[in-house]
């Protein structure tokens, strides 16, 4: 049910399940949450995340592993609901990063074109991308 969902983003999902700063808010939004929903994106960023993590020496080897495991775990146990990312979302992204000036990356172009299809709001811990967002039309929540 749409009004149950929301799209996170890395941004959410990085500070949930590694120690930083807004760990607490992170935890606290996506608890609240009916149906968290992410794509392949976010799995693939969430993943490229914990490597960077682990090379800048944030996280231990070990860390980085159980994090990681912890995570498909709920991916698997359907913690968090899929949504399809398709050549749609590439030319929806584009148009979305080219419009606006808003400063937005690709990856959040992308983030915020799920959202938007699925007519659904973003969580986020970036700024810019919630900006981004509201001026797109689509609802954004910011954790701080």
């Amino acid at each position: 049910m749409p009004g149950d969902s929301v799209y996170v983003d890395t941004s959410v999902l990085g500070a949930y399940y590694c120690p930083e700063p807004l760990s607490g808010a992170a935890e606290t939004a996506l608890l609240a949450v009916p149906e968290p929903c992410i794509s392949t994106l976010t799995e693939v960023e969430f993943t490229s995340l914990i490597a960077r993590k682990r090379r800048l020496r944030e996280l231990t080897d070990r860390q980085s592993t159980e994090v990681l495991r912890l995570f498909d775990q709920h991916v698997t146990d359907g913690r968090y609901r899929r949504l399809p990312l398709g050549t749609e979302h590439f030319f929806r992204a584009r148009a979305l990063i080219g419009t606006k000036a808003i400063a937005l990356t690709t990856l959040d172009g992308l983030h915020l074109s799920v959202a938007l299809s699925a007519g659904i709001p973003l969580l986020t811990a970036d700024r810019d991308c919630a900006r981004a967002a509201r001026r797109h039309g689509a609802t954004a929540t910011l954790v701080k």
